[in-house]
């Protein structure tokens, strides 16, 4: 809120200070986001009342409906890295079977969705602003969820509103804005190298267990001091994914006390940079791979 109010401040002094403390800004816009995180699993609090109204009043600044957030988050731990139950809480991915399957149009827009531009840049817009207004994959589901999305909204409109009649548009452009595309981007790298990365795990319902997917599909990404604080510790995400009630306030903790643990999965900041490149699980290598790799793929 100080940091917001600063921005707002610099206004009248340059637009660029103002800008600039804005994306600064994004790192506790992130914070929050994994604090609603926890509240969702009900790990943040003892108390299950205090985790949901913290989970709910935190959705308002992430724009995420918390109900509807938690229930589609709950799916996501219920089938990561299952190639049968693909579709909800994850990134589209296909093997490299389906994709060349696909007719013409069909690949060029699973290539178009995979490059980063549009995976970083367009995809976080469209889901923070724009998806998450209703309940995606619950609009069937019960009023809960619609009462969720829709109460999010009322309170999000309450507040820009606000902002605009104290402000004007300048506040929303230069102070709001860049702060939650910054904080929506970097949320969208976290999840995506949290499971996009090549020696991730995906099987048939077959051969899938929650707990390899848990240690084998989740990554170990290990960041900066300064980076784990912001990200409130979410690399240890194979730990996360294990067990989803521990707060990640003791993740660390947990790493401490299991090298078997702190040994699995590491993907460093240097490695993930290549993450981006990968687009296709391949069954028989049985590791993600990028599209210039399946090209090279027997078919």
């Amino acid at each position: 809120m100080a940091i917001f109010a600063a921005a707002w401040a610099a206004l009248s002094v340059s637009l660029w200070i103002s800008v600039a403390l804005s994306l600064a800004n994004a790192a506790f816009v992130v914070r929050l986001f994994m604090v609603q995180h926890d509240c969702g699993h009900g790990a943040f609090f003892g108390s299950r009342r205090w985790n949901d109204w913290v989970g709910r009043t935190i959705g308002v600044l992430t724009l995420t409906p918390y109900g509807v957030w938690r229930r589609n988050h709950a799916i996501h731990h219920a089938t990561t890295g299952n190639l049968d139950r693909r579709g909800v809480g994850d990134i589209p991915t296909l093997t490299v079977s389906e994709y060349r399957a696909k007719p013409l149009v069909g690949r060029c827009l699973y290539r178009l969705m995979r490059h980063p531009a549009i995976l970083f840049g367009v995809i976080p817009f469209y889901t923070f602003f724009l998806q998450n207004r209703i309940p995606m994959g619950l609009m069937r589901s019960g009023w809960r969820y619609w009462a969720s999305a829709l109460g999010t909204n009322a309170v999000v409109l309450f507040m820009l509103g606000g902002l605009y009649l104290l402000g004007g548009l300048q506040v929303l452009l230069c102070v709001y804005l860049p702060m939650m595309m910054l904080a929506a981007s970097a949320g969208m790298w976290l999840f995506y190298v949290q499971h996009q990365f090549e020696e991730t795990s995906w099987a048939d319902e077959d051969d899938w267990s929650v707990q390899d997917a848990a240690l084998h599909g989740s990554s170990h990404y290990v960041l900066p001091t300064v980076l784990n604080w912001i990200t409130a510790n979410i690399g240890v995400h194979h730990v996360h994914h294990l067990a989803s009630r521990i707060p990640f306030y003791r993740l660390p903790e947990v790493l401490r006390d299991h090298d078997a643990l702190a040994d699995t999965g590491r993907l460093t900041l240097r490695e993930s940079l290549h993450c981006a490149s990968l687009s296709l699980w391949d069954e028989e290598s049985r590791r993600l791979v990028s599209f210039a790799e399946a090209r090279r793929l027997p078919a």
